[in-house]
């Protein structure tokens, strides 16, 4: 477990059995790890969307006498991120939080079985059904762009709608076996629905989100955390995207034709003349 903001709460979520709500608060607190120890709980509250009784009521679930004793606590921990909040301006805030995702992905990936286990899954689809909407769509479709250099049969589901069962249903009937999820916040309720809906069809779920608290976890039958950064108006990507690039990694090293397609896919752009020197 990583030593960083949002893995020392991550830790300390996974020992308590939450509510929905309080879940809900646990899963805004990742995302804003390095503000929460700033933070009042009434502004908690207004963050996560809940009552502030209901922050006060997740704090005694964690153990603490009230809200105050927890922010007490996640203040003591993180002393040298006071200190780095008052050196760097925001943009440099930014940045560094998106490092500190980043080397958070590294640690979850020491134990490499989630991510290999998922290779076999997705390689062993066909077609293989690659689901992100909305925030999350650029992650499915570079993800598919690359996936479908290496595998025969990739499925890019990046628009939501009326369709977005039927496609599924396509996809199931021509043998799909599993599907994989790109989610980011904000979650839109017709992705939930959608992973609802795959794997009632029989489809086994893998989804990169940015949190193990996520409200597509529920949905997901193996789910690899990989953080946002939200210290900026819009939330940066940068541990999805990479997490999505070992995922690739991992399908790739269970297709036995992966090399051969790859270096088919070479001789024949030579031909054509579709790179430039």
């Amino acid at each position: 477990m990583s030593d960083s903001p949002a893995g020392r709460l991550q830790a300390l979520f996974e020992r308590h059995r939450l509510t929905p709500t309080q879940r809900r608060i646990a899963h805004c607190m990742v995302r804003r790890a390095a503000d929460v120890p700033f933070l009042s709980s009434v502004e908690l509250a207004e963050l996560a969307g809940v009552s502030q009784p209901s922050v006060t009521r997740f704090a005694v679930a964690l153990g603490f006498d009230g809200y105050p004793a927890l922010r007490k606590h996640l203040r003591e921990s993180v002393p040298a991120a006071a200190e780095e909040r008052a050196e760097h301006n925001e943009y440099q805030q930014a940045v560094l939080g998106e490092i500190e995702n980043l080397q958070h992905l590294a640690e979850l990936l020491a134990d490499p079985t989630p991510v290999e286990r998922a290779g076999r899954l997705l390689a062993a689809s066909r077609p293989l059904p690659v689901l992100g909407l909305r925030a999350a769509s650029s992650q499915a479709r570079g993800f598919a762009y690359f996936a479908g250099k290496v595998h025969p049969d990739v499925r890019l589901l990046d628009e939501g709608g009326s369709m977005l069962d039927d496609r599924l249903d396509a996809a199931v009937r021509a043998g799909a076996t599993a599907l994989l999820c790109f989610a980011l916040p904000r979650h839109p309720r017709e992705v939930v629905d959608a992973l609802a809906y795959a794997r009632s069809a029989g489809l086994t779920v893998v989804t990169v989100a940015e949190s193990a608290f996520a409200p597509v976890a529920a949905h997901s039958d193996l789910l690899i955390p990989a953080a946002v950064g939200t210290g900026l108006a819009f939330d940066t990507a940068c541990a999805p995207m990479l997490l999505g690039r070992v995922l690739l990694e991992a399908m790739a090293d269970e297709l036995p034709d992966a090399q051969a397609r790859l270096e088919e896919f070479d001789v024949k752009a030579a031909a054509r003349g579709l790179f430039v020197d």
